[in-house]
């Protein structure tokens, strides 16, 4: 893993091995395919395949900013930000009266960050904000749920 001194330092000091570099890979794709599995099964636009590409997207270039960045690995860190704020500007558009395409956005913005973490070695801090994100989504989809079904009975009474 990269320590904080290293990332202070402004290069990788240490060689991440191959067998580190497919854990880190393979971890980002199980992680937005979470994130992108719970988009997908609720038929929201950006899903498994999206969420799972943005994860590995972020996860590489945080992990090649060290080899690639000179001594400023941040500014591609600040660049994938950037570059997934267009993809999630890209998801919101106005229906009728109704903005849609938020909890799309800020997912995608998050599980790019998810990837960063995953980047940088921070592991657990990974897993544990992708089980909040999916904490918060699925909670939002049984509350819409809830609403929806107390909307139908109060219909039919």
């Amino acid at each position: 893993m990269y320590s904080k001194t290293l990332w202070a330092k402004g290069k990788a000091e240490k060689v991440i091995g191959e067998v580190e570099l497919v854990v880190r890979i393979v971890l980002s794709l199980l992680l937005g395919g979470l994130i992108g599995l719970e988009r997908e099964l609720g038929k929201e636009p950006a899903g498994l395949r999206t969420h799972m590409l943005v994860s590995l997207g972020a996860t590489l270039f945080t992990i090649m900013s060290f080899s690639i960045g000179g001594a400023e690995p941040e500014r591609i860190a600040a660049n994938i930000v950037v570059g997934i704020g267009f993809l999630g500007a890209g998801a919101i558009f106005k229906e009728q009266d109704r903005v849609k395409g938020l909890t799309t956005a800020a997912d995608l913005w998050v599980i790019a960050a998810v990837g960063m973490a995953i980047g940088l070695g921070y592991y657990f801090m990974a897993i544990v904000s992708t089980a909040f994100v999916l904490a918060i989504l699925v909670a939002k989809r049984l509350f819409s749920e809830g609403k929806r079904r107390a909307a139908i009975k109060g219909r039919l009474l």
